[in-house]
C-alpha cells in the first residue's frame, strides 16, 4: 500500500506518520505547507500550498490511499471579515479539489478527517453516525459540505470515502482550551468546577491515529462514517483529576453554581468558552466497533497522563 498523508506536521498528522512509518505500514509521501526535514529520508515529501487549484500530479503517482488532515481548523475569535467563504475555500473548494484529481490518478480510498461539529455543538443524547447533521458555526458547516462532495465523488467515480468525525483531540502539544485548562492545573489555581454534571467525550491522538490507519485498510470501512472517541465520557471535574493526575498535583476544585457561571459567561462574552468547558457533547462510538472491531488503544486516563509528562 503506498498512502500520502496532507496536514502532515500538524497536530494529528505528526504522531500519524510516525506509526505509519516506524510499524512499515505503507510506503509513505506527506505534504505540508512548507519545506522541512523533520521526516525520514524515505519518505517522500511535497511542500504543497492547497487551494481550490493546486496540481496533486507529483504527489498522487503511486498513491492507492490518501489521509486527508490539511484544513483550515478550528479558530476562536476568528477575525476574518468572512469566516465562512474562508473555511469554504480551503476545507470545501480545496479537499474536493484533491479528491477529483484523486480519482482520476487511480486512488483507490480516500480518509477524510472531519469534526463532530458537523453533528453540533451540544448534546442530551450522545450523537451517533447516522444522525441528521446540524453544523452551527462556519468551520462546521464547511466540513459537512465536504463531505457531501466527497460522497458524490465517491458515487461517480467508485473511489472509496471514509469520513471519520472527531472531538476535541488531545494529546502531547494540545492546544485551545485543552491547553488552558491544563495550564490552570498546572499552576494550582482554583477552579469552580467541582459542581459541575456534564458528560463530554474526546479522543486521546493515539485513539484517532489508531482509527485511520483501520480505516485506511479495513475492507469494511470503505462509504462509512464514523465517530472517534475514548469509549468513556468524563466530567469537566473528572477531566481537571485526570489532568492533575498527570502532573502529580492536587487540583483544587470548588464548587460554584452554574448557572451563575454560564451568567457571567454570557455577560463576558466567553459563552462559546463555557460551552466547550461545561457543556455536554457525547459521542457514540459503536458504529466503528460493530463495522470494524475498532476499539481505543488507551483509556482516558492514560490518555491524559500522556498528553501532560
Amino acid at each position: 500500500m503506498r498512502c500520502l498523508v496532507t496536514g502532515a506536521a500538524g497536530f494529528v498528522g505528526v504522531p500519524l506518520v510516525e506509526r505509519l512509518h516506524r510499524e512499515r505500514i505503507c510506503d509513505l509521501a506527506v505534504t505540508t505547507r512548507a519545506a522541512t526535514s523533520a521526516f525520514p529520508s524515505d519518505v517522500r515529501h511535497f511542500p504543497v500550498d492547497i487551494t481550490e487549484t493546486t496540481d496533486w500530479t507529483a504527489a498522487l503517482q503511486g498513491i492507492n490511499v490518501i489521509v486527508h488532515l490539511a484544513a483550515r481548523v478550528h479558530i476562536m475569535n476568528d477575525r476574518s471579515a468572512d469566516p465562512l467563504a474562508d473555511f469554504r475555500r480551503v476545507n470545501t473548494a480545496s479537499t474536493l479539489n484533491l479528491a477529483e484529481q484523486a480519482a482520476r490518478a487511480g486512488v483507490k480510498r480516500f480518509v477524510f478527517v472531519s469534526t463532530i461539529k458537523v453533528n453540533g455543538e451540544e448534546n442530551d443524547r450522545p450523537f451517533r453516525h447516522d444522525d441528521v447533521p446540524k453544523p452551527l458555526d462556519p468551520y462546521g458547516i464547511s466540513k459537512m459540505e465536504s463531505e457531501i462532495g466527497l460522497r458524490e465523488i465517491a458515487a461517480r467515480t467508485g473511489m472509496e470515502v471514509v469520513i471519520i468525525r472527531p472531538p476535541l483531540v488531545y494529546g502531547p502539544g494540545a492546544r485551545g482550551n485543552f491547553a488552558l485548562l491544563v495550564g490552570l492545573v498546572r499552576k494550582k489555581l482554583p477552579l469552580p468546577f467541582a459542581s459541575l454534571k456534564n458528560r463530554r467525550t474526546l479522543v486521546a491522538v493515539q485513539n484517532l491515529v489508531d482509527l485511520i490507519i483501520t480505516c485506511m485498510h479495513h475492507s469494511a470501512a470503505a462509504g462509512e462514517t464514523f465517530l472517534a472517541g475514548d469509549g468513556e465520557d468524563l466530567s469537566t471535574p473528572a477531566l481537571i483529576q485526570g489532568i492533575a493526575a498527570g502532573l502529580a498535583v492536587k487540583p483544587m476544585l470548588l464548587p460554584f453554581p452554574p448557572s451563575l457561571m454560564h451568567m457571567a459567561a454570557r455577560i463576558t462574552g466567553r459563552e462559546a468558552v463555557y460551552q466547550r468547558l461545561c457543556g455536554s457533547l457525547q459521542v457514540d462510538i459503536s458504529h466503528a466497533r460493530d463495522v470494524l472491531g475498532w476499539s481505543p488503544v488507551v483509556t482516558p486516563w492514560e490518555g491524559l497522563r500522556l498528553a501532560v509528562i
